[in-house]
């Protein structure tokens, strides 16, 4: 039979792909696509869009969107240079997007390593400012990922190159695509797309200032004592550390009204007692938008002295000001709440959930802040599914403005389900997810929102149970929140350690009252810990890797031990603080250290010279100024921590635009919901890992 009469037995989708196959074996040929030999230049697959299949749409590249929306995708002879361009246009939209990706396959994905950073450039017009670079990543055990939206581009009418730096690329992942999406009615044109591997080696311990610093760290134990009990700790935005006490968990100072809050100044070692009007102690704390904490809930009795009756919670509700060193009291709650969750929502208002109440059972009313009105909302105004979360849940807001508990709590045990859920407010549905294990063994474990947060992946590690005197264990598990169906799945075990007197921990022994501090260079710091109940202290600190999902054992311990009531978190000139210890005899170690990390020994700290704006808007670009390379930047939402529980805390990436030596573009997501509007740590790091002092800057 004639070839001309096997053409039609063929589909014309199967036609397009053969004519795509043969296109791209001619491109490799003669040499128009960089094969992995060559990968040191443009790692995009016919960056130009010059070479089309037999459908005339280019090779490696395919047309991609979702939502209900009207579009064309296709090609233009109006180019940045050659004779092609992409060219895609909404005329019509209720949701989603529309844009052109390379292609997600062997042949047309560039392929890249793991922990290396890429400069990804464009050129393109646009007739709105709805566009974003949007990122995939393939992972090799889970499959084609998205990744993440690293830049937003403004509209132009002229050709504009835009060029941004991809974080460290994660563990597991071997190829990414990426392209242009436009999200709004309106045309996108692009073309010249370019892909160039940046990383720079680290360089080796030979630039140490110290040795033993460079490797493991350094504590220091302040010269001088809190004048309160760190229960609760947040670091404020002027550089001062608030320190939460109410009664400090002494039911004589209850007794006789003696409630104690003091804000710590870290650069003078001095501290400034400020009048507390309710017992504040095991209240739930969140920073707002303008910089101010919101405090809710506390302590309104201690248990009775039979032990027929528990804590009971507070429904008062106060807002600190580091400007003026005053609390001021709130509407009151709807419930009492000791112990209760704090989450900050993208809009900047606060959910609270859990704890106990005024009669010493499970609160179930969620209580709702709104910002805008300043105001815990009344009851008809909230949206309730009376569940009970327990006892400080650890409430994490993901992207999509729903929150993750983790699993993490504070005693209890025997909640349903598999320990870890996704609740949306918005609808009142709670989502079980599996796969963390123990699950009613991890009282006092802790989570957090790996860096960067556009990962959109928590950390669980650790944890025991104070109810029934079990033994914590060594268990992390990690779950990425952009799976189609999250779970957790199996980490790396904690390092071990050793007990007071040096003795080693041995078989499954970990840490409960454990703490997680996110670094500037984008690993997660552990310290402090216990085996068991206010008992047994741990000293043992490591530092874990998000690249790898590695724990880097044998970091410098802490000389004082760091149990039950106890907090570490990053202060903003890079180090970490850590305070509190209540064992059970009802003692409370008042003494501050303070932990340089490994990068502070490792040769000199790049600087911020200059921040064209402290007010930062979503979407946004941001021009600051150096004095050196740096090869990443980044947004660290302050501490507000207490009982191993921060689910606030969140290291959101900055992809950057370098223009020139010193000076670097910044690119803000658009997302509210992984950056929640308020102050931030700013801070930028150099190839070898060592950060700026930070500035502070105002999300939202």
């Amino acid at each position: 039979m004639p070839p001309a009469e096997v053409v039609p037995m063929f589909s014309p989708e199967l036609r397009r792909t053969l004519g795509r196959l043969l296109a791209l074996t001619l491109m490799l040929t003669i040499g128009l696509v960089a094969t992995p030999a060559h990968a040191a230049t443009n790692l995009v697959q016919n960056p130009g869009l010059e070479i089309v299949g037999s459908d005339g749409f280019p090779v490696c590249w395919e047309r991609s969107g979702h939502g209900d929306n009207t579009f064309t995708i296709g090609t233009t002879t109006d180019a940045h240079s050659g004779s092609r361009a992409m060219r895609v246009t909404i005329t019509e939209l209720t949701n989603g997007d529309r844009k052109a990706m390379m292609l997600e396959n062997a042949e047309c994905a560039p392929r890249v390593e793991v922990g290396h950073q890429y400069d990804l450039s464009v050129w393109y017009k646009s007739t709105t400012a709805a566009n974003a670079v949007t990122l995939f990543r393939h992972d090799t055990e889970l499959g084609w990922q998205y990744w993440l939206d690293p830049a937003t581009l403004p509209a132009t009418g002229t050709w504009q190159q835009k060029v941004v730096r991809t974080p460290p690329i994660p563990a597991n992942t071997d190829q990414i695509t990426w392209g242009v999406s436009i999200y709004s009615t309106g045309t996108l044109t692009t073309d010249d797309y370019s892909m160039v591997d940046v990383s720079v080696p680290t360089p080796t311990p030979s630039g140490c200032t110290d040795a033993i610093g460079c490797t493991r760290g350094k504590w220091q134990v302040m010269p001088y004592e809190a004048t309160v009990r760190g229960i609760h700790a947040v670091m404020l935005h002027n550089g001062k550390v608030l320190l939460v006490a109410g009664s400090g968990n002494d039911p004589s100072a209850f007794a006789a009204g003696t409630f104690k809050t003091a804000v710590y100044d870290p650069t003078n070692g001095t501290f400034t007692d400020v009048p507390t009007p309710a017992d504040l102690f095991c209240a739930g704390h969140v920073q707002l938008r303008d910089g101010r904490v919101l405090v809710m809930g506390g302590n309104k009795d201690y248990p009775s002295a039979d032990g027929t009756v528990g804590y009971k919670g507070l429904r008062n509700s106060y807002i600190f000001d580091p400007a003026t060193n005053r609390y001021v009291r709130t509407n009151d709650m709807l419930a009492g709440h000791w112990y209760p969750s704090a989450t900050i929502l993208g809009n900047g208002d606060v959910l609270s959930l859990g704890g106990l109440g005024e009669d010493s059972t499970g609160t179930t009313t969620t209580d709702y802040f709104s910002s805008a009105e300043q105001r815990w909302l009344s009851m008809n105004e909230v949206k309730q599914t009376w569940s009970w979360w327990g006892l400080y849940p650890a409430m994490v807001l993901m992207q999509d403005g729903r929150l993750f508990y983790t699993g993490s709590h504070t005693f209890g045990m025997g909640l349903p389900g598999s320990g870890a859920s996704i609740y949306d407010y918005a609808t009142g549905t709670i989502t079980d997810v599996p796969g963390l294990r123990r699950k009613d063994e991890r009282d006092q474990s802790m989570s957090v929102l790996l860096p960067p947060a556009q990962d959109q992946r928590v950390l669980t590690v650790g944890g025991g149970n104070g109810d029934i005197g079990a033994t914590a264990h060594r268990l992390t598990d990690i779950i990425d929140l952009k799976a189609a169906n999250p779970r957790y799945e199996p980490g790396p075990l904690l390092p071990q350690g050793t007990l007071t007197g040096g003795v080693p921990q041995s078989g499954d022994q970990g840490k409960m009252y454990v703490s997680l501090v996110l670094l500037p260079d984008g690993t997660v710091f552990e310290t402090g810990g216990a085996l068991h109940n206010r008992a047994d202290p741990v000293f043992e600190a490591s530092i874990f890797d998000p690249t790898t999902n590695t724990f880097r054992a044998g970091m410098a311990t802490d000389p004082v031990p760091r149990t039950y009531h106890s907090s570490a978190f990053l202060l903003p000139d890079g180090r970490v603080m850590a305070v509190g210890d209540n064992p059970g005899n009802g003692s409370f170690d008042t003494r501050i250290s303070i932990y340089s990390p490994p990068y502070l020994f490792k040769g000199p700290r790049p600087q911020i010279r200059s921040v064209a704006s402290t007010t930062w808007a979503y979407g946004s670009t941001q021009r600051i100024t150096v004095n050196s390379p740096v090869t990443r930047a980044s947004l660290i939402r302050p501490a507000a921590v207490t009982h191993s529980s921060d689910p606030n805390q969140r290291f959101v990436e900055l992809p950057m635009t370098v223009k020139g030596t010193n000076t670097i573009d910044l690119n803000v997501t658009s997302n509210p919901n992984l950056a929640p509007p308020g102050w931030y740590m700013l801070f930028v790091h150099n190839a070898n890992g060592v950060p700026s002092v930070a500035k502070w800057v105002k999300l939202g």
